[in-house]
């Protein structure tokens, strides 16, 4: 395990990677089906759950910035945001006693069902 120094960005669901003197990243991580781990004070890891030999380990410049990234990585993928948006479909669908999607005509649609899981 060889540490290297590099920039990250967060775009939506992928963690795009630079090397420090360089514009263009040089890879990216598709932050799906993983596991965000918290390692040491400064230190998380990213893990994928169908490949657990394939770990990314991140060293941060504070406790806080660590636990951002930690937070931030966990609210980043895209089965999170699905699951928040059934939940405040349902909230809302409480609250007025109607559904949200309807007026759109994608509430049927099997990708906002909560027993639904789709890749």
């Amino acid at each position: 395990a060889v540490l290297k120094k590099r920039l990250v960005k967060l775009v939506v669901n992928f963690l795009f990677y630079f090397r420090t003197d360089e514009a263009e990243p040089i890879g990216a991580l598709l932050l799906e089906h993983c596991r965000i781990t918290k390692e040491e004070e400064n230190v998380f890891s990213i893990s994928f759950i169908e490949e657990p030999e394939r770990k990314y380990c991140f060293e941060c410049a504070s406790e806080e910035q660590c636990q951002e990234w930690v937070e931030a990585l966990k609210r980043a993928s895209y089965e999170f945001l699905r699951r928040s948006l059934i939940f405040y479909r349902n909230e809302i669908q409480k609250m007025t006693g109607k559904d949200p999607l309807e007026q759109y005509g994608i509430s049927e649609e099997a990708r906002f069902q909560l027993g639904t899981h789709q890749q």
